[in-house]
């Protein structure tokens, strides 16, 4: 308080003086407008109690803070190297840009990767290469198992889950024109189908969270009349139960008061202006068994679409009592979706981000695995999600076993993210991960949705032409010896060396599983 009196004197004086002498006195003038501020702001800085540097170092210490808050910038555009940058590269950034404004995506001069370095990957190309004819003719896959009276062909490339609410209307209007231009899905995240996923007529996967918004009763609970409202709509074409996300397994989704608007709370059925924090687990189900009759319940109030769920894959064995649920019960999801602990949020605490959760690929391999040792894949399609952005990021997932590919950071890219890192602070600069409408309003709809649509047809071109170059026509022929990774500088081996290929149903032979029924029957 008595700082902020002294700097409240020091620039009443200064305004006061400049009014007095600037007609008589243009060089004392220069004085108080320049010298006067400085003195004050030394004053303060030596009174305010909660900055140490600013106390010891009065005004040049503020040059710390201004240094702190400009860093992230600093290092994108200037420090950082073309391989370096995190959490995406400006390598891989720059290519998404190429692609959805369709310029130029070839590179000069040759790899900038260290190929002799552990960890380099590439895909093992033929020399009897196949010659596309149609490389635009993008391949499909087709969702639904035997109890699945609606299915559903997909694109072998969609748009990752994210809510209204983390992104703004006009990110959200451009993301699912560019999916009705391209004849790809959205999905919508957590946060319910709002006007802006409607609107378009682009295909939807609607996500159903923790927090059941846009299904849910008063009191946050499941709630079947408004689950059919939803699932019955056109465009609504697979429903997916959010368990959990890689960017923060076993932690429900948080939406900051700051972006939870009247129009947000209205989509979701909640109270506005306040954090949303939804409960980590889910109140409809609590046991693998329980699952499968949610999942049966879903497919009926939906008029038999397809229904599966998302996981980020933690204890081993949750995962397998799932399948053994599959098993005991009959009933099987006709889509499971795995998400890597590499995957992208607006807001997680840190530690869940950077230490809970499987990483894709092992959770992917995982997966695929237990699913063909129970005898389940054949009936299920498995879709990978996290960090994926290039034609060879979807070849070596779907090599492991996977059937689809969800992308959330690229899409955002394609829209215009330019990764300033504010998405939890509803600062995003480019108007993409906000509900500032100054901000919003910068972000075209228009130009945006061709670019999202530009960059999914150029990657699946991209994918294509990968498999030519493989000997191959069909994703499905891609297998885990057709991607070699240098574990030591002289050691390389196969997918199919790392991760061993199990034998469907191999798991059912197992003499020593006595638990393969979870409950008696």
């Amino acid at each position: 308080m008595k700082a902020r009196k002294i700097f409240t004197v020091l620039s009443t004086a200064t305004v006061l003086g400049v009014t007095l002498i600037s007609i008589k006195t243009p060089a004392v003038l220069w004085t108080f407008i320049f010298i006067l501020p400085i003195v004050s702001l030394g004053l303060f800085d030596l009174f305010q109690t909660k900055h140490t540097i600013r106390r010891n170092f009065p005004v040049i210490g503020n040059i710390r803070y201004l240094l702190e808050k400009i860093r992230p910038e600093i290092m994108q555009y200037f420090v950082e190297t073309d391989t370096e940058g995190r959490p995406i590269d400006r390598l891989h950034r720059n290519l998404i840009y190429e692609r959805s404004k369709k310029t130029n995506d070839t590179t000069p001069f040759g790899t900038q990767l260290d190929v002799y370095s552990a960890g380099y990957e590439w895909i093992e190309h033929s020399i009897y290469a196949k010659n596309h004819h149609c490389l635009d003719c993008e391949p499909r896959v087709l969702v639904g198992g035997k109890d699945c009276l609606q299915p559903y062909s997909a694109s072998i490339l969609n748009i990752s889950a994210m809510s209204f609410g983390s992104l703004s209307k006009n990110a959200v209007l451009a993301m699912n024109t560019g999916a009705k231009m391209g004849g790809f899905a959205h999905n919508t995240g957590e946060g319910g189908i709002s006007p802006y996923h409607k609107g378009p007529g682009g295909d939807l996967i609607w996500q159903i969270g923790t927090g059941y918004f846009g299904c849910r009763t008063q009191d946050g609970n499941f709630n079947p009349e408004r689950f059919k409202e939803n699932a019955t709509l056109e465009n609504v074409k697979m429903i997916e139960i959010k368990i959990s996300q890689g960017a923060k397994p076993g932690h429900g989704g948080i939406l900051p008061a700051s972006k939870n608007t009247v129009e947000i709370a209205a989509i979701r059925h909640i109270k506005p202006h306040t954090d949303v924090m939804s409960p980590p687990g889910h109140t409809a189900f609590s046991n693998p068994v329980e699952l499968m009759s949610f999942i049966k319940k879903l497919r009926d109030l939906s008029g038999g679409k397809p229904i599966g769920f998302k996981i980020c894959i933690g204890k081993k064995s949750e995962f397998i009592d799932i399948c053994k649920a599959m098993i005991q019960t009959g009933i099987k999801p006709d889509f499971i979706t795995i998400d890597g602990g590499e995957g992208g949020t607006g807001a997680a605490p840190v530690e869940f981000s950077n230490s809970v959760g499987m990483p894709l690929r092992d959770g992917l391999t995982f997966a695929i695995d237990t699913l063909i040792g129970y005898d389940l894949k054949k009936d299920i399609k498995v879709i990978a999600s996290g960090k994926v952005f290039t034609s060879f990021h979807m070849a070596r997932l779907i090599a492991v076993g996977a059937d689809m590919i969800n992308s959330a950071r690229a899409m955002m890219m394609a829209t215009g993210c330019i990764q300033a890192l504010q998405c939890n602070r509803n600062t995003c600069p480019v108007g993409v991960a906000t509900q500032n409408k100054d901000l919003m309003k910068g972000l075209v709809v228009k130009d945006k949705s061709q670019r999202v649509a530009n960059y999914h047809k150029e990657t699946i071109k991209s994918f294509l032409e990968l498999l030519a170059a493989s000997g191959l026509t069909e994703p499905s022929e891609l297998k885990r010896e057709h991607i070699s990774r240098r574990v030591e500088m002289n050691e390389v081996l196969t997918y199919s060396q790392i991760y061993p290929d199990v034998s469907p149903g191999e798991y059912l032979k197992d003499k020593d599983d006595k638990h393969l029924y979870l409950v008696d029957q």
